[in-house]
């Protein structure tokens, strides 16, 4: 995403280098940042069906956007069982089927 944005603000031979730096910074921190978060999410909720313990709270509806966009845009998938449970947790709540029904359907940019 980032490299897509400083293209068009890069000259032609600059690009190479944009994308060289840009994909470094991939690797060697963003993803690893994101494994190790998604990790720690996967192992409390092995503890309680939602993050702050038995009921479902604030905290929940708070997680569930950073979470939709992991499973859109930063690998959360299959791999992760109790993510995705979570997910499909949120998805089936009536506020939340309502919402959808008032907001319309949204989309995340992958």
């Amino acid at each position: 995403m980032l490299s897509r944005r400083l293209w068009p603000l890069s000259p032609f031979f600059a690009k190479p280098v944009a994308r060289g730096i840009v994909s470094k910074v991939k690797d060697s921190f963003i993803n690893p940042q994101i494994t190790q978060h998604l990790d720690f999410m996967e192992a409390e909720l092995g503890k309680s069906p939602w993050f702050a313990g038995e009921d479902f709270t604030a905290a929940d509806i708070q997680l569930s956007f950073p979470l939709e966009a992991a499973a859109t845009r930063a690998g959360l998938d299959a791999s992760r069982p109790k993510l995705m449970a979570f997910l499909d947790r949120i998805h089936t709540r009536p506020a939340y089927q309502k919402a959808l029904e008032r907001g319309g359907k949204y989309e995340l940019l992958s």
